[in-house]
């Protein structure tokens, strides 16, 4: 680490937040808004649950492209470069969808727009990792990341007026807001980033960097961990885009109305942001083994209590803690993932691990889908977010990767 780095630290970590937790919102809003459009999408295109499960699960298959291939874009291009290209893709493509005609189109649509949202997760992830100070590093991440179920909160706000008001369309116009506004800031105020400038200055040595970080994910020493990485973010990308596409629809489906339903959805995001901030200094101040086994146990108690409890006030409170064992989980991984490689791996390391995680992404909608259609119920679909958390919770508690690596043994 160059001595020039830490002024730039000291001076650009609330704006370095600020920008990509940003772009993190409108990432989450993106993903959460099918959920809150997918009872209308439904009716409107004549669409069964598995098949509306598939349209579900078409951004995460681009997700899960967009995130393996993001180290070898940034190694080459630069990530900030790479951030405001991914930033104007899918904002240009969510405006598009809003104009599909039909299932297919806005299939495709969600697929290509999922490349781009697929790539601003590690990218943020590496930014704010290289800037927040040191000691700070899991809460400011988890602070940033907060970005996603904030966004989540924002569309399950929004649909609540605007759907029954206007129609869905307008939901995903919004969308396209980060155009003039994540897109202009970051251009101006987001940095280069110092220490991929000291990995990598020629094009020459950004091809061997792309290689060195894929190397390096691979070394003895954390090879081991990077396949845990993996299987940590399958079950809960699993289980958080399973949930946020699908919760809105269940409760619907079990006799509450419109707006009603979408109080499940918003209650899962706010406890993703409180439940995520401060699992962010507990992570900090105890480690993130300990933090991201407890969150996935939490997750998974929660909804499998969710399945079979009575009354609205301990659903609320059950969907507020099932949203913090699911997403404030993923973010915490993420953050962890970050800590455990060296400077020049960190964005392969975060979009691998992503990467692999959206497998469980794009099963979570299509499976949840299929789980619906045949057994008339939410019953099932809840008990494999159960599953799936104490999986996460058992890997999580083997793995025996420090927080912080310095050098690829």
């Amino acid at each position: 680490m160059t001595s020039s780095i830490s002024p730039r630290r000291e001076r650009l970590p609330l704006g370095v937040m600020a920008i990509c937790g940003s772009a993190i919102a409108f990432d989450g809003y993106d993903i959460v808004v099918y959920g809150t459009t997918l009872s209308k999408l439904r009716d409107e295109w004549g669409l069964t649950s598995g098949q509306a499960g598939n349209v579900g699960s078409a951004a995460l298959v681009g997700m899960f492209l967009g995130a393996l291939v993001v180290g070898t874009f940034a190694s080459r291009w630069g990530r900030k470069r790479t951030f405001l290209a991914c930033v104007a893709w899918f904002s240009i493509l969510m405006i598009l969808c809003a104009a599909a005609p039909g299932p297919e189109v806005f299939a495709v649509i969600r697929f290509l727009a999922g490349i781009g949202l697929g790539d601003v997760m590690p990218l943020a992830a590496a930014f704010t990792t290289e800037f927040a100070p040191r000691d700070r590093a899991a809460v400011a991440y988890v602070i940033m990341q907060s970005g996603y179920p904030v966004g989540g909160v924002a569309a399950s706000l929004l649909a609540k007026w605007i759907i029954p008001g206007f129609s869905w369309h307008w939901m995903y116009l919004i969308a396209a807001l980060p155009l003039v506004t994540v897109l202009p800031a970051a251009w101006r105020w987001l940095p280069e980033s110092a220490e991929e400038q000291s990995v990598a200055a020629s094009r020459t040595e950004r091809r061997e960097a792309a290689r060195a970080g894929l190397r390096a994910i691979f070394a003895p020493g954390v090879r081991i961990a990077t396949v845990m990485f993996w299987v940590m973010s399958f079950c809960s990308l699993l289980f958080v885009y399973g949930a946020n596409t699908w919760l809105p629809t269940l409760m619907q489906d079990a006799g509450r109305g419109f707006s009603s339903s979408l109080n499940f959805l918003l209650c899962f995001n706010l406890g993703a942001i409180v439940g995520g901030i401060a699992a962010g200094w507990a992570a900090d101040r105890w480690g993130s083994k300990i933090v991201v086994t407890a969150s996935f146990l939490v997750g998974a108690l929660s909804v499998l209590a969710f399945s079979g409890a009575d009354g609205t006030t301990l659903l609320l409170v059950l969907a507020a803690l099932a949203g913090y064992g699911a997403v404030a989980t993923q973010t915490l991984i993420n953050g962890w993932v970050t800590r455990s490689y060296p400077a020049e791996a960190r964005t392969t390391g975060v979009g691998w691990s992503l990467g692999i995680g959206r497998l469980g992404g794009i099963v979570g909608p299509s499976v949840t889908g299929w789980i619906v259609s045949a057994t008339s119920g939410g019953t099932a679909a809840f008990l494999l977010f159960a599953a799936v958390g104490v999986v996460g919770a058992v890997v999580a508690g083997a793995v025996r990767q420090p927080d912080i690596v310095t050098e690829v043994r």
